[in-house]
């Protein structure tokens, strides 16, 4: 590693709390961004003087400095990591992934699509969103869609040999368009919503759907007012556990760092 990076005097800074790190080069080229439930355990676990992978060895060798980012949890550390991969590519975190490529969220193409967890190359017509830093991550947004908006994740082998719905619409995570029980133009407005929290476009989703209800209740349409209710408790749900510590919305924040040889001034900024 760097000569003038100390890991014993690093490490006695450090928080065990849940968190991302970020680690630069001498050059303040960031490396490799990483996510932790204890941050001083796992960072501790890289300068161990035997037992590391030759990759992982190679990019302890270049670490001239580590920055901390605090999360309240474990699941915001892994939507903070996503969003700063997304943004920089750091070539260690592909290194480090044993060559498989990073895992995508599917929506196929046609009147009815399907969501799915997609790898590889992007040859089928439909959209793709990511990269995702994990499978885990993608299940847990499927997992968001399909109680929110009902969008189906069934094989397609499935969905066209059915004839009567499955234990997905009676536990209400599906409106079982196999058989006929969902208007198309109902189910494109529940894929559109999804394309929407898939962006990352949550709060304007959020407006949207309280604007919706609001007009389904002066209507008197008050199973539909409900049902856009439960949405959006949902998705504010998932909003208050993606707020991180030191405040909401755009955050930048900047590092600096000096020594008798030069200095180094990095900015990190966090869209919300």
């Amino acid at each position: 590693m760097n000569d003038t990076f100390d890991p014993s005097a690093f490490l006695s800074t450090v928080s065990g709390r849940p968190g991302v790190y970020r680690m630069f080069d001498s050059e303040a080229r960031l490396l490799y961004v990483g996510k932790a439930k204890n941050l001083k355990n796992r960072l501790s676990s890289y300068f161990r003087k035997t037992g590391l992978a030759p990759k992982t060895a190679a990019l302890v060798a270049r670490i001239a400095q580590i920055e901390t980012t605090i999360t309240a949890n474990e699941t915001e550390a892994l939507l903070l990591e996503q969003t700063l991969i997304k943004e920089w590519r750091p070539p260690y975190n592909i290194l480090l992934r044993d060559d498989k490529s990073y895992p995508y969220v599917y929506l196929s193409d046609g009147e009815f699509p399907r969501l799915s967890i997609h790898r590889g190359a992007k040859k089928a017509k439909g959209k793709y969103f990511g990269p995702y830093p994990s499978a885990g991550a993608i299940r847990e947004s499927l997992s968001l869609l399909q109680k929110t908006f009902f969008v189906r994740q069934c094989e397609d082998s499935y969905y066209k040999n059915r004839t009567r719905p499955c234990l997905q619409y009676q536990i209400k995570r599906c409106k079982a368009p196999c058989v006929g029980l969902v208007e198309p133009q109902v189910y494109a407005e529940d894929v559109r919503h999804s394309v929407m929290f898939l962006e990352g476009r949550s709060n304007a989703l959020t407006d949207e759907l309280s604007a919706g209800m609001e007009e389904a209740a002066i209507n008197l349409e008050f199973e539909r007012a409900a049902e856009l209710r439960d949405q959006i408790a949902l998705l504010r749900r998932v909003q208050d556990q993606q707020s991180m510590e030191g405040g909401t919305g755009d955050v930048d924040v900047i590092a600096a760092f000096v020594n008798p040889g030069g200095a180094c001034v990095h900015l990190i900024s966090v869209r919300g």
